[in-house]
């Protein structure tokens, strides 16, 4: 599995949030405590919205993120209002640079945590459901890659949840078609640049972890000695796989089977189930 952060907010430099906490993504990719695995060496990817551009840039590659330079440079000159960070450990697919996330198409950027179960036996039939006008654009061979160009396919552009539903009740169809109990793990992420959706769903009602941070009013009370907070908006929003510290109050789960939207009119939090395709 793997362990992955949103950003959306203030803009910062990706170092605020990718080095600087005391449990950053880069500790969790040697010390994760709540993922499946301890190490999450198999690549990692950080995509970022700049201004004035009309999709996400992306910096991915298929070594460690805790040794990479380019990485830790990048992070020391990037700022972003809306970021996406993922660490990589492999279900089984290639640790090549085309399998590693985030994965972007237009100006929509996906990233997963989970699994579809049994992919070797389901991957030629959920494929075949793409969309011909996207098939072409598939690089890598992750279930999580067919995950985001199904929900592409089905109307991901227009509801981003309904997409999501009607994608994750096709991965559940065709995986009990061939025989699988409980075909889909998964915590993951979707933006278009201005909006953020997370969603927390496993078939087995299991979900890997997700937390979302608290509001930063709330935060500013209960710790008006944390520098960043002072200049965060009131917006700003974390959603992470874990903890990224153990500061009291600052982080609540995601409620399973449930998606959180951060926005600018106001975060919503709303159940969420597969929808029949």
């Amino acid at each position: 599995m793997c362990r992955w952060l949103a950003y959306s907010g203030t803009p910062v430099l990706l170092d605020t949030i990718l080095y600087k906490p005391e449990h950053s993504l880069i500790d969790q990719s040697l010390h994760s405590r709540l993922g499946v695995e301890t190490t999450n060496g198999d690549g990692f990817g950080v995509g970022w919205y700049s201004e004035g551009t009309d999709s996400p840039a992306l910096f991915r590659e298929i070594g460690p993120a805790w040794s990479n330079r380019n990485l830790r440079e990048l992070a020391d000159h990037v700022r972003s209002p809306l970021f996406f960070a993922h660490i990589r450990a492999s279900t089984g697919t290639a640790v090549q640079q085309s399998n590693c996330h985030p994965f972007r198409h237009g100006r929509w950027m996906f990233m997963h945590n989970g699994a579809v179960a049994e992919f070797h036996r389901v991957r030629r039939a959920l494929t075949l459901l793409v969309d011909p006008g996207l098939y072409a654009d598939l690089e890598g061979t992750t279930d999580s890659e067919v995950m985001f160009y199904l929900a592409l396919t089905f109307g991901l552009d227009r509801d981003p949840p309904a997409a999501i539903a009607r994608m994750a009740g096709t991965v559940e169809r065709v995986g009990r078609e061939h025989g699988v109990e409980f075909p889909l793990q998964m915590t993951l992420a979707v933006s278009d640049g201005e909006r953020l959706w997370a969603f927390r769903y496993s078939s087995e009602r299991a979900s890997r972890s997700l937390f979302y941070s608290s509001r930063v009013e709330t935060l500013r009370r209960l710790h008006p000695d944390v520098t960043f907070l002072q200049g965060a908006s009131e917006g700003t929003r974390l959603i992470v796989s874990e903890p990224l510290g153990d500061l009291p109050g600052a982080w609540n789960e995601v409620p399973e089977g449930s998606y959180g939207v951060v926005q600018p009119e106001g975060d919503e939090m709303h159940p969420f189930a597969p929808a029949a395709v």
